[in-house]
């Protein structure tokens, strides 16, 4: 049926706009169900809603102890702000996996994409989610309170992590976190970026300056943000743009950031790392390089053995 409809906009290979407002991601993972008890691991999963917009899948490891303390982790998927869902099978089974690596409480937010909401509402969502989730630490609020994370969830180590376009979600986040109070005065005690998707205008270490803006990397962030502010030298997609919010405000204390060897966004990642480090920022920042392999290849390949390697790494980051 598609076929005989007007085409008004398209980003390919990723996602078809039709004259009638309907859109076609092609390539998204189908979406799963949530687990009461995943039989493999006895990770628990169900799916809330924060706001009428917001919604997420919780995720709770295998426990003993009725009353146990647990890290809770705000993860943000991938996707280039356009595709991708918290309620993807390549999500579920990757959250899955790290939560029984790390037995951490996780709430996986479904922010809203592009084109349909350009951003930045992706940005506002996480905020809005992240906010939610810290208001559970101060029990008076006049929310309604998710029970998973009032009786397991450990406020005084809460970690934002997220995948590319996640990633990106997790920067912002934290800077804004640099400036701004959470709910109960909640303090982000650490978060990781894998992946994370970066760009500018100028090409940096072995990234190729030729047909930049014809880079399907560049022409994800036009579609998703037309309107923002200085193109794609934008503070958000570009960290090292002139007026971009100072790196030392940062406002957790650890960072990890993730990037592989066959990744075009590689070099962007390891420059944020490094930017980090220079910038004055008084908490720990690493860099881990996995060799040999592109770009999120831990969230399609999690039974591999370098996607085993990772997800381990990741787990270890939050268990420290």
């Amino acid at each position: 049926m598609a076929a005989h409809k007007e085409v008004a906009s398209e980003l390919l290979p990723l996602v078809r706009v039709y004259a009638d407002g309907t859109v076609e991601r092609s390539i998204d993972s189908p979406h799963v169900p949530p687990s009461p008890e995943d039989p493999t691991t006895g990770v628990s999963s169900k799916d809330i809603s924060i706001t009428p917009h917001i919604s997420a899948r919780l995720y709770l490891p295998k426990i003993t102890d009725a009353t146990q303390k647990l890290p809770v982790l705000v993860f943000f998927h991938g996707g280039g702000f356009c595709t991708g869902s918290a309620f993807s099978f390549l999500d579920h089974r990757y959250v899955t996996a790290l939560v029984s690596q790390s037995k951490v409480l996780v709430v996986s937010v479904e922010y809203r994409l592009a084109p349909e909401h350009a951003l930045p509402a992706a940005y506002e969502d996480s905020w809005a989610a992240l906010q939610w989730v810290a208001s559970h630490s101060v029990h008076n609020t006049n929310i309604n309170l998710e029970p998973w994370l009032v009786k397991h969830g450990n406020f005084t180590r809460l970690y934002v992590g997220g995948e590319s376009a996640g990633g990106n979600i997790v920067h912002y986040l934290a800077i804004r976190a640099g400036t701004e109070r959470l709910n109960g005065d909640v303090k982000i005690l650490g978060g990781f970026l894998s992946h994370p998707y970066f760009w500018g205008s100028k090409p940096i270490g072995s990234e190729s300056s030729e047909n930049r803006e014809e880079n399907l990397i560049c022409r994800i962030w036009g579609f998703v943000y037309p309107l923002a502010s200085g193109g794609i030298d934008n503070p958000m997609i570009n960290p090292f743009a002139d007026g971009a919010p100072s790196l030392s405000g940062i406002g957790c204390s650890r960072l990890l950031v993730c990037v592989s060897e066959k990744d075009e966004l590689r070099e962007r990642g390891a420059r944020y790392h490094a930017a980090v480090k220079e910038s004055g920022w008084r908490g720990e920042v690493e860099l881990v390089e996995v060799q040999g392999e592109d770009h999120c290849f831990h969230v399609f390949s999690p039974d591999s053995e370098n996607g085993k390697n990772l997800i381990r790494r990741l787990a270890s980051f939050i268990m420290q």
